[in-house]
């Protein structure tokens, strides 16, 4: 946990409020990040997201 706090400092992540269909959708009950979201964040996060932009970029 610390660590994910030491992560926020280092890459300065701006806090939005998240918008419903342009940042995320439910599918099944789960809230699912968008391509958008992910890109305006700026960095993979190496969880395999489903619309991550970054797949085909990871070495």
């Amino acid at each position: 946990m610390k660590e994910g706090r030491n992560l926020k400092n280092k890459i300065n992540i701006k806090e939005k409020n998240l918008v419903e269909g342009i940042d995320f959708y439910f599918e099944n009950g789960l809230m699912v990040l968008t391509e958008y979201f992910l890109l305006e964040r700026g960095f993979c996060c190496k969880n395999d997201c489903r619309n991550c932009p970054y797949k085909n970029k990871i070495s």
